[in-house]
């Protein structure tokens, strides 16, 4: 095993249980690209500054290159004694070109280091989320155009409430989805700077030239203050609080999968390579991706809880609790990857039950408001025309007729404004197509 680069203090090895405690590089070495790219910018920077010799960098500039190849193509396997994915890396490097690989660290600490490659590492990530995004929307688009003329029951309190369109009822999610992505990408744009060169907190006396660096490794620019560029985690924080928003969204519309599936509503029918069965019960076709991704988003939200009380008593600068910060971001990623991985082709494949959905929408009075609509075009105070109405739904109730099947003469006991043309007014899709032209 190699030397700790904290070695020289000690007089002793480490425990193995300090050892094991301490490792972090079973959850850091997915940073291995960001880590060698930071490594391979501040190694130009040095050698540009005059601090290290050319022959040094271009040793350094080769030796991570082999490493990164042979990590990508798996010649290479990350050592599970090793420290963190930093620690490990150097060693490599320093075995392959000796003391060129010693002077790499130099103007720089692991502190600064690392919430470099945490940086450049979600930065990606919120690309990779953003297009997974974009991909649940279209999915949501094209089943809007495959039923564009379906009618629903809308709900308010989960009780009917007034007809409208499916596609209408999908837009919703686009809209919300459409603001996540804004967001996250949002949460990218602040993250975008370089706090490389911060070193352990208090800078370097080094003539290091950060600008350069956060050219090179396409930040925005460097952060100003050394102390909170090696302590700061809103970044995490603000991407965790983003996807707990998306969850919130991605579990509602599960939500509301789930009982379209159920025989209760049959609104929808899930494509079988998106359902599961039951092991005793024959008829069953659960949504179980659905209430898997309702289900996660609870592990999403405790991955958000899990950073901000981890942060929340932190003196400045560094402190050993903040290794926990790339576990709890690293699961929030993951998760809604793969809860928006799961949820597009389960959209782009179900089936809609239009006449089910029609069926509902004919029952419950839920063109009631319509009804009132009438006697306000014609007049009538509207809250006078609401009582009128409800009188009119409490008849239909207790005589079981709808308002689509009340006689006329019913009606106008009601309100002698009532005529014939209510009934074509009161259609579903004529209450449709009003709101669509609003």
């Amino acid at each position: 095993m190699p030397d700790k680069l904290w070695a020289g203090r000690f007089g002793k090895q480490a425990a193995k249980t300090t050892n094991d405690f301490n490792s972090s590089i079973s959850v850091d070495s997915r940073m291995f690209r960001e880590d060698i790219a930071g490594s391979l910018a501040h190694a130009a920077m040095l050698a540009k500054q005059g601090i290290i010799s050319v022959q040094d960098n271009e040793a350094i500039a080769r030796g991570l290159g082999e490493i990164l190849a042979e990590l990508e193509s798996g010649a290479l396997t990350f050592d599970p004694d090793a420290e963190d994915i930093h620690t490990f890396i150097e060693a490599e490097l320093t075995g392959r070109i000796g003391d060129a690989g010693k002077r790499l660290h130099t103007g720089r600490s692991r502190n600064d280091q690392v919430a470099t490659d945490l940086r450049l590492y979600l930065r990606g990530q919120c690309d990779e989320l953003c297009a997974g995004l974009n991909g649940l929307i279209d999915a949501l688009a094209q089943k809007s155009e495959e039923y564009p003329a379906a009618i629903m029951p809308g709900y308010t309190h989960l009780q009917r409430a007034q007809p409208i369109l499916f596609s209408q009822h999908l837009l919703a999610y686009e809209e919300m989805l459409q603001r996540d992505i804004a967001r996250i990408e949002d949460a990218a744009r602040r993250m975008n700077v370089s706090p490389l060169g911060s070193g352990a907190l208090a800078g370097t006396g080094f003539p290091i030239n950060r600008a350069a660096t956060a050219e090179m490794l396409g930040f925005d620019g460097f952060t100003k203050s050394t102390l909170d560029g090696v302590s700061d985690r809103d970044f995490c924080m603000e991407l965790a609080a983003a996807l707990s928003i998306v969850m919130v969204h991605l579990s509602r519309l599960s939500e509301e999968i789930i009982l379209w599936c159920s025989w209760e509503f049959r609104f929808v029918e899930l494509d079988d390579a998106y359902a599961t069965g039951s092991s005793i019960m024959p008829q069953k076709k659960n949504p179980d991706l659905a209430e898997l991704i309702r289900g996660k988003s609870g592990r999403v939200f405790g991955d958000l809880m899990g950073l901000l009380s981890m942060m929340k008593g932190l003196p400045l600068a560094y402190n050993k609790d903040m290794q926990e910060d790339k576990e709890a971001i690293f699961d929030a990623v993951d998760t809604v990857k793969l809860c928006i991985g799961a949820a597009t082709p389960m959209i782009a494949t179900m089936r809609l039950k239009p006449e089910n959905m029609r069926r509902a929408a004919a029952e419950g009075f839920i063109n009631a408001t319509d009804c009132a609509d009438y006697l306000v075009g014609r007049g009538l105070p509207f809250r006078d025309a609401y009582k009128a109405v409800g009188q009119l739904v409490a008849l239909c109730i207790k005589e079981n007729h709808t308002l689509e099947t009340l006689p006329l003469e019913r009606y106008k006991q009601a309100s002698a404004l009532f005529e014939e043309d209510i009934y074509a007014f009161v259609a579903l899709d004529a209450c449709v197509a009003r709101r669509q032209r609003a």
